[in-house]
């Protein structure tokens, strides 16, 4: 069973690596024939003479090739209806329910909506269920967006576009997370004067579990308006964690708590064990009556379906995500053996609910929640061994002394007993903590060396104290409600105080780069060896296997190179270029909300799966913000960045830095062979009242052996021209990174032939709001046989200035079946 469940999850993970998804012929074609080995082996066996080793491979092999079939006829099933290519930008009228928790943003509230009828509007084919956003004051409309809650049927007119998300070397990827929640369009309402609502609530399953979920999220804000924490309770109720601020987050993450910060399987058990424990002592008593229930069903039996009501119930109001998902499949399992009177043992429990996990949403594969889940279970089951049976063997003593019992055998005390209970959670912390540092590093490259000391204290306090007395605050009739919420928050409050001041030691957190996967196996194999049974020899060996996963330095070209990768970061600009020993950043990206950017949200992360600590210098060309957006996060979080601009002296970017710089055309540096010059502005200043930003952006040029590249920011046709008549050949590169993301206000005929680029970068919003890039420019570079790369349709773009340069696209290099679907 064990082998087995592995096996089908292992053909899953295989299925989500593929670049297309089988035919349904091919996939009728393989269930045949699974059907027809299962029955060959389960018929006739032993008549076949197959030695046993070789039947058991066979099953496995076929429990791979099962995991993948079954996870890509789930895929075909979720692409089968997608919106039509031709059918996006065009607005539809249409009418359905709200049939998620709306969250609310800076711009509006975002929803998931199920479309019941197209009213109006001419189209192929609409999916059935999409997210959509309402946003303030879209195209000059003056509006509130109203109070939206889960069950609502509304009438809208919408506009619509495929799924899409950016798409870079270590980042998130949005369309496959799109693809797991069935939602397969993504747009926003039009004309909010004519929206309707149509029925203030429509009762269904899904309609009536979110509707509990929005009046709990609404109680607690209430009672918490403006508290700093009050987003985080939220969390732990609902699983609702839209509200958390982003350096909350790092704060989480840096401490190694963030896994307390929704509804973990911690918290899933703890709810499940209080169901349990009430509803068996309330049964053995009869409800306090002379009905001696425990003759017509006993005890255990109602406290393991007490406990799986229980866990059912919250991890519903969680939202079902994995972590809750695989507690509660572990939980149901055990019920069912005990209400069977079987005794389960707890891999197979743990392989019961692997399978159950994936067989059901084969995508949760993708996100590191699901594999550090598994792997903490799996890492206490490991290393646990017999020490719970051993606990559970000493019995209880009532007086708090050591009694005698017959055959001279002490009962200890209670002191004694939770000295063996503190034992046994500081040896589980302990082995959690060593057993998951190579995953942790395969999917972060870091982890928190503070997580042993910060979850020892924030375990028992979040998952004993805080979840449930929020859980109690958010049900009771006022004013206890808010006096218990409020007591929930000040703990949280006081322990986030000490997560924030352990954080800022300097070695909070050890960062590495993120190791190729047979280094992860070599540590991943002494990490077993490390938490092996008592009794194995040289145990402590295991961790010189951590020596070559933790002190990995990151990759670099060599002397005279230089790498550069364009960020697919939407509407926006960010280029960092690497040499032998130096690392620049071009630009930074757009800002999307407050705590929102390309900086925190892609930059960064690509900075630490790289294993990069430090950046040389940031050059932000202007002040748009969609390449000023991410620096403030950048900075933040790498303050000793040098900063050149052409930003204002009181811009809040220019005052964040330590170290600032004016950009003025003139300047000149060498890093490890590679040539760095600055071509504009002429005048090392800001932007004087009145004159366009984009007018003074920061043109660098970088040259090496193996090619050039001229990065040109938003200059516009007056500032191209004005380079043409300074520089004219020494413009000359091997790759442009296009001005202006191809407005009609750049890359001129004559700029165009004095750089005479073979290579075009166009960074690029998906199906942006200022059309970019216009036809006539599109046109004209392909009109002088020049190479068009766009972001919105490659993803990130990295460019190798080696021997020869060669350029590499994210969506085709890392091609996944669901992207452009």
């Amino acid at each position: 069973m064990r082998l087995a469940s592995l096996s089908f999850v292992g053909g899953a993970v295989w299925l989500q690596q593929q670049a297309s998804l089988p035919a349904w012929r091919e996939l009728a074609q393989a269930i045949a024939v699974l059907a027809g080995i299962a029955l060959l082996l389960r018929c006739c066996p032993s008549r076949m003479g197959l030695h046993r080793v070789v039947r058991h491979l066979l099953l496995l092999c076929c429990a791979v090739v099962a995991g993948f079939f079954w996870a890509a006829m789930q895929a075909q099933m979720a692409l089968a209806l997608a919106l039509q290519r031709q059918d996006e930008g065009r607005d539809l009228h249409v009418s359905g329910l709200i049939d998620s928790l709306p969250y609310r943003t800076e711009q509006g509230v975002r929803f998931n909506f199920r479309i019941e009828r197209v009213l109006s509007g001419t189209v192929n084919s609409v999916p059935q269920h999409i997210s959509l956003g309402w946003y303030h004051g879209l195209y000059g409309v003056s509006s509130l967006v109203p109070d939206l809650k889960a069950g609502q049927r509304w009438e809208f007119t919408v506009r619509l576009q495929r799924p899409h998300g950016n798409a870079n070397p270590y980042g998130y990827d949005y369309e496959v997370w799109l693809l797991e929640q069935g939602l397969r369009a993504t747009g926003y309402v039009r004309k909010p004067e004519t929206a309707r609502l149509l029925d203030a609530f429509v009762p269904c399953g899904v309609c009536l579990v979110e509707a509990l979920r929005g009046v709990l999220r609404s109680r607690i804000e209430q009672a918490l308006a403006g508290q700093r924490y009050g987003a985080v309770m939220v969390a732990l109720v609902v699983g609702d964690q839209h509200g958390i601020r982003q350096p909350d987050w790092l704060i989480y993450t840096r401490s190694g708590i963030s896994h307390l910060i929704s509804i973990s399987g911690l918290h899933v058990t703890m709810i499940a064990g209080l169901f349990a424990m009430l509803a068996g002592q309330l049964w053995r008593r009869s409800f306090f009556t002379a009905a001696q229930l425990p003759l017509l069903l006993p005890a255990q039996k109602v406290a393991a379906l007490a406990g799986a009501v229980a866990a059912c119930a919250y991890v519903l109001l969680a939202g079902f995500g994995v972590p809750a998902q695989r507690t509660l499949y572990m939980l149901l399992v055990v019920a069912l053996a005990l209400w069977n009177g079987r005794i389960a043992a707890l891999s197979h429990v743990l392989a019961c609910a692997l399978l159950l996990v994936v067989a059901l949403d084969p995508w949760a594969v993708l996100w590191p929640g699901f594999w550090l889940s598994f792997g903490a279970v799996a890492v206490l089951v490991y290393a646990g061994g017999g020490r719970a049976a051993t606990r559970d063997a000493l019995p209880v003593s009532t007086t708090g002394l050591v009694e005698h019992v017959p055959g001279g055998r002490k009962v200890p005390t209670l002191t004694q007993r939770w000295r063996v209970i503190l034992h046994e959670a500081s040896h589980a912390q302990y082995a959690v903590t060593l057993g998951l540092v190579p995953l942790t590093m395969l999917l972060f490259a870091q982890f928190s060396l503070l997580s042993p000391l910060a979850n020892a204290v924030a375990i028992p306090l979040v998952s004993l104290i805080i979840t449930p007395l929020a859980l109690l605050g958010s049900v009771v009739p006022e004013p206890a409600c808010t006096w218990l919420l409020q007591l929930a928050h000040g703990l949280f409050a006081l322990l986030a105080c000490i997560l924030e001041w352990l954080v800022g030691f300097p070695l909070a957190v050890w960062r590495a780069p993120m190791p190729p996967f047979t280094l992860f196996v070599w540590a991943l194999i002494g990490t077993l060896w490390l938490l092996a049974p008592r009794g194995w020899s040289l145990r402590w060996l295991g961790l010189a296997s951590w020596i070559p996963l933790l002190i990995v330095q990151p990759t670099a070209p060599v002397a005279g190179a230089m790498r550069v990768i364009a960020f697919d970061v939407g509407q926006g600009m960010a280029v960092l270029v690497e040499t032998a020993n130096h690392r620049l950043l071009y630009d930074a990206g757009p800002a999307y909300g407050a705590d929102a950017n390309a900086g925190s949200r892609t930059i960064l992360p690509y900075l630490q799966g790289r294993g990069i600590t430090a950046l040389d210098r940031l050059i932000v060309s202007h002040s748009d913000t969609d390449h000023a957006g991410g620096a403030l996060a950048l900075l933040t979080a790498l303050p000793e960045t040098a900063l050149w601009s052409s930003l204002a002296a009181g811009h809040s970017v220019r005052r964040a830095a330590r170290h600032t710089q004016a950009c003025s055309a003139g300047q000149q540096w060498d890093w490890d062979g590679v040539h760095f010059e600055m071509l504009h502005p002429l005048v090392a200043a800001g932007v004087p009242w009145g004159i366009r930003a984009n007018t003074v952006s920061c043109v660098l040029r970088i040259s090496s052996p193996a090619g050039s590249l001229l990065l040109a920011g938003d200059i516009e046709a007056g500032q191209e021209r004005a380079l043409v008549q300074r520089y004219g050949k020494q413009l000359r590169s091997s790759v442009l990174l296009v001005p202006h993301h191809g407005s009609n206000t750049s890359s001129t005929a004559e700029f165009l032939q004095a750089v005479q680029p073979r290579h075009a970068l166009f960074q690029l919003g998906y199906r942006n709001r200022y059309h970019h890039p216009h036809p006539a420019v599109w046109s004209r570079y392909a009109a002088q046989d020049i190479a068009r790369w766009r972001t919105d349709e490659t993803g990130a773009i990295e460019l190798n200035f080696d021997a020869t340069l060669q350029i590499t696209a994210y969506r085709q290099h890392h091609a996944r079946y669901w992207y452009g679907q």
